[in-house]
């Protein structure tokens, strides 16, 4: 009588029960079945071996120095030279200052919304600057670490943010929606995952085009569970496109628990399950996170082949000034993280080790970013909003009929009721 429980038995496992029954002999030649849905799959009359566990053992998540920012045992000194490291590290912390400013202002209600980055400044300035400058970003939201590595100035986030008269997107876009065609960085967009199909479609022109450049797509735990994410991995991964793709994974996406959002480890196994090579790293450790990341675009430069990067991070602030996330946790744990595995300490930590770094210079830096950010916030207060006008332009080389209309209808509207439009407030318009 054939053991019932023939078919949890690996063919590591000797079960004579199982042995003696020929209709359940383990059979395979080593040769591929040649089914065209999977031509390299041998065939095996074992159900074990045609079939994944449940559970297993989780991937581990690389890192190369601990909370301290000491080196671990084992691990080589990173390659990144010192005034790189000491770049990077600034950054952050004028990232940080930024994020204070800028978060108290649409409290008091100067701006209209916002998106810090504490607790992930490391994730997008490490992975930035591990990338080429002809190399193209697609961003999400919380990725103004990056395009500020790029050179992206302070005055400019102030200017997007407030929607002024000298944004580019001439105030079309929420704040903390940057772009800049000069920098390589593709303007950020509200709806969430539309730009992971987009970057692989990028990525396949380049490589159309051997241009030898990358594309590296950021997105975040909670754009993983949309369809574009599948199509996206898809699309890479069966035409070769030599794009970066960098899971935040801050563990809450805009208020939903990691827990609640899947039962999988993690996002890297996603890219396993498409035939894309697939990284777990501390997001918390730059060294570790920049390293990945040069990894990274080594293999899709000199293979045209995509990289998937889960970077293991945690969003201390609020997902935007929209959200209160004492509702899904609690004060605890976020000290607990701004305490223990902060990547602004942790980066500190290390440059302090090396005697790079040191209290007066953290004070000097502080009291420096300090004063920037905001005297470029005041000069983007000041400033005029966009004309009226430019609501209907940018879309069209020329403008049709029915807009047209529509803006003559809007200054006729405006020219009855001056009073309710407060008009000195805008940039000066020829119909006005």
């Amino acid at each position: 009588m054939a053991c019932v429980n023939w078919y949890r038995c690996w063919p590591r496992i000797r079960c004579k029960t199982r042995l003696k029954f020929a209709g359940f002999r383990r059979y395979s030649d080593g040769s591929p079945a040649n089914f065209p849905g999977a031509p390299k799959a041998p065939y095996t009359s074992v159900m074990a071996e045609a079939s994944t566990p449940s559970s297993s053992k989780p991937i581990p998540v690389y890192r190369m120095m601990d909370e301290k920012g000491h080196i671990l045992p084992g691990v080589q000194e990173p390659t990144i030279g010192d005034d790189k490291l000491l770049e990077i590290y600034k950054k952050m912390v004028t990232l940080a200052v930024m994020d204070k400013i800028l978060y108290d202002a649409q409290r008091q209600g100067r701006i209209s919304f916002y998106m810090t980055n504490d607790g992930e400044e490391g994730v997008s300035i490490a992975s930035a600057a591990a990338l080429e400058m002809t190399d193209t970003i697609y961003g999400q939201y919380r990725e103004a670490g990056a395009i500020l590595w790029r050179g992206f100035t302070l005055s400019q986030c102030m200017n997007q943010c407030y929607g002024n008269r000298l944004d580019r997107g001439e105030g079309k876009q929420m704040p903390v929606h940057y772009g800049d065609d000069k920098l390589n960085f593709q303007t950020i967009s509200s709806c969430l995952s539309t730009q992971m199909p987009q970057a692989p479609g990028y990525a396949y022109a380049m490589k159309l085009q051997k241009r030898n450049r990358c594309v590296l797509c950021y997105f975040g735990d909670g754009a993983a569970q949309e369809g574009d994410a599948h199509a996206a991995f898809n699309f890479a991964a069966t035409l070769g496109c030599p794009v970066i793709f960098l899971c935040r994974n801050n563990g809450y996406a805009i208020s939903t628990p990691t827990t609640d959002q899947y039962a999988s480890d993690g996002i890297v196994v996603r890219g396993l399950g498409y035939g894309i090579e697939s990284i777990r790293v501390d997001g918390n450790d730059v060294l570790a996170t920049h390293e990945v990341t040069s990894y990274a675009r080594r293999v899709c430069i000199t293979e045209n082949r995509p990289v998937l990067i889960e970077a293991m991070t945690y969003r201390v602030g609020h997902h935007s000034t929209s959200d209160d996330s004492s509702k899904y946790r609690s004060n605890e744990e976020v000290e607990k993280w701004i305490k223990v595995n902060s990547p602004i300490k942790r980066l500190k930590g290390f440059l302090v080790n090396k005697q790079l770094w040191n209290e007066e210079a953290e004070s000097q830096l502080l009291k420096e970013a300090r004063k920037d950010v905001l005297l470029t916030f005041r000069e983007a207060e000041k400033e005029q909003k966009p004309s009226p006008s430019l609501m209907f332009s940018s879309v069209y080389n020329e403008l049709p009929v029915h807009l047209q209309q529509q803006k003559e209808q809007m200054w006729s509207h405006i020219r009855t009721h001056p009073s309710e439009y407060p008009l000195d407030k805008f940039e000066n318009d020829i119909e006005n």
